[in-house]
């Protein structure tokens, strides 16, 4: 899942990044109003984390802007601000959610999985469970038949975007988009090295190849190692 955070404190922002990393997500980051509306309304970002008291133009003006360009992607606001007031006008312009600073990562890094499961119709519960398969976010593991199997860090982001996505056509050029940052070169092969890894460890019956068109995640009840 690919994230844009738009925090012009450095430090925070560096912890925010390193501790986004680690969770498995892939994360450009931005210090400036100007430049967040630009890039914010043409990459393609899973969920947007926006501070409002940003340099160059304010937070709120930026969300109202991609809100009324029909862009829906799901944005968590970060803020000082803490009157209710100012946490009404968040929402009203079309915030998804709202946590005041300062706060702890932990409670951040729920929040967004949350919104990421809730943007997918997904319930919010323990592990996020699709095909036959329970995936365990904080330990990067996934569960099936009752066995515990060990991911690496690309394949557990993989496992991730198709068990968000069950049952969709992804091209190989939409998961590189939505598995890199804006700073990493994508190799669309890579993509088809992890997809086989997965088989070998899931069965190979849990991911489709549609040739010319891309990968479809199935599931399926009993893979072998």
């Amino acid at each position: 899942m690919r994230l844009l955070l738009v925090e012009d404190h450095v430090p925070l922002a560096d912890e925010l990044l390193a501790g986004l990393t680690r969770q498995g997500y892939a994360v450009d980051w931005l210090a400036d109003g100007r430049d967040a509306a630009v890039q914010g309304a043409s990459e393609p970002y899973d969920l947007i984390i926006l501070d409002l008291g940003l340099p160059g133009r304010p937070g709120l003006d930026v969300l109202r802007e991609w809100r009324s360009q029909g862009i829906a992607v799901p944005v968590l606001i970060l803020t000082a601000r803490g009157s209710w007031a100012e946490r009404i006008d968040g929402l009203k312009a079309g915030a998804d959610d709202y946590l005041t600073k300062p706060f702890h990562p932990e409670e951040l890094f729920l929040r967004i999985q949350a919104l990421l499961r809730r943007a997918h119709g997904v319930a919010n519960q323990a592990q996020l469970e699709a095909g036959g398969l329970s995936l365990d976010e904080s330990r990067q593991c996934v569960l099936q038949d009752g066995r515990e199997i060990d991911l690496t860090s690309a394949e557990f982001r993989l496992l991730r975007y198709f068990m968000l996505h069950p049952g969709q056509l992804l091209s190989k050029g939409h998961l590189a988009e939505h598995l890199y940052d804006g700073e990493t070169e994508r190799d669309s092969n890579v993509i088809e090295v992890h997809v086989n890894h997965l088989r070998r460890k899931l069965g190979r019956e849990i991911i489709e190849t549609r040739r010319g068109q891309g990968y479809r995640f199935a599931g399926n009840s009993g893979g072998v190692a």
